[in-house]
């Protein structure tokens, strides 16, 4: 199959749900133009019988970016495929990961790291769907499966249905007992796994991703695998994405100031709040963008009470934003705080 060309990002920022939304991907792309983008999960269902354009709708500058979505019926998979292909994104990703009960109770997600064969029938399915590449994000096993052997026999199975990458957490998922949030938290890393997948099967592409919290450990993962996927570090410290473009994509930009960030962003959030966008929805992408750095705290709290109170004014949000950025820039003003 013939879709799978699209080069590997060595940087990526995960999907995340309720997090990597529309606005969230706007909000990253003024900080590094070259960071591959996911947006949330959206489940076949949600796809096939929702509000597409409000769903999967974006601004052509979140580019380079990929649709995540999760299911399990390969019929679904491959027309939920073709209509994400069909709405500009340049990448489908298969969820073989979220281990949320949600997903759990419709036997997807991380459900099938039980069933590789079935995962690779969806594959299949999707990649003869659409003309661009079919990847898959999971985990290293499930519940008392053995990691090796588990991790090692799922990417066998699904590399031969077309995939050709393989986004890795590299912790094992623990289906039962264990809450989404411990999941993500509790079982041990294994890096170690992913290198050797990655040894046993050099032809195919790999992304590591799980506890990933700086660009100096990106860097050293990349001394073994082909990406490295960061999650929500990036949410919580999005500045973090500063460099990536000199230092993982090879250009030359002068370094980007935070406030510099902020101003590339007003005129999306001027136009989206006329469109009638919440307020709420945008700002609160925002909260991280002086994490520490003095007067974090101080910048949080304006965002957080104030700012809703302009949900009918745009001007006087854009306003706000401004001079809580310059009240951040002039520190003694403030308590220091991350």
């Amino acid at each position: 199959m013939e879709n799978n060309n699209i080069p590997i990002s060595p940087i990526a920022v995960a999907p995340m749900m309720n997090w990597t939304d529309r606005h969230e991907r706007y909000f990253l792309r003024q900080i590094s133009r070259n960071v591959k983008l996911y947006s949330e999960m959206i489940t076949c269902g949600a796809i096939l019988r929702g509000d597409k354009d409000r769903l999967l709708s974006f601004s052509p500058g979140e580019n380079p970016l990929a649709l995540q979505i999760g299911g399990i019926d390969k019929s679904e998979l491959s027309e939920c495929a073709r209509i994400g292909e069909d709405y500009g994104y340049d990448e489908i990703n298969l969820n073989v990961g979220c281990p949320s009960d949600r997903v759990q109770s419709g036997n997807f997600g991380a459900c099938l790291m039980a069933t590789p064969d079935l995962v690779a029938n969806a594959v299949n399915a999707m990649a003869s769907a659409v003309n661009i590449p079919v990847t898959v994000k999971h985990r290293i096993a499930i519940n008392d499966q053995e990691e090796w052997d588990s991790l090692f026999r799922f990417v066998e199975v699904v590399s031969t249905a077309g995939c050709r990458h393989f986004i890795v957490h590299a912790r094992k998922a623990l289906l039962d007992g264990l809450s989404a949030k411990e999941n993500r938290e509790v079982p041990p890393l294994r890096y170690e796994l992913v290198y050797r997948l990655k040894e046993e099967f050099p032809n195919l592409s790999v992304t590591i991703n799980g506890g990933i919290t700086n660009l100096d450990s990106a860097e050293e993962h990349l001394c073994y695998v082909d990406g490295v996927m960061l999650g929500r570090a990036v949410y919580s410290e999005p500045y973090l994405l500063s460099e990536v473009d000199n230092r993982f994509f090879g250009e030359d930009r002068k370094n980007i100031s935070r406030h510099e960030i902020l101003e590339s962003f007003l005129p999306y959030v001027e136009k989206s709040v006329g469109e009638g966008v919440p307020l709420k929805s945008i700002g609160r992408h925002l909260f991280g963008l002086f994490n520490g750095q003095p007067g974090a705290r101080s910048w949080r709290r304006l965002l957080s009470e104030q700012l809703p109170k302009f949900n009918e004014n745009p001007t006087e949000a854009l306003k706000l934003l401004r001079s809580a950025a310059n009240m951040v820039h002039c520190s003694n003003k403030f308590d220091v705080a991350a």
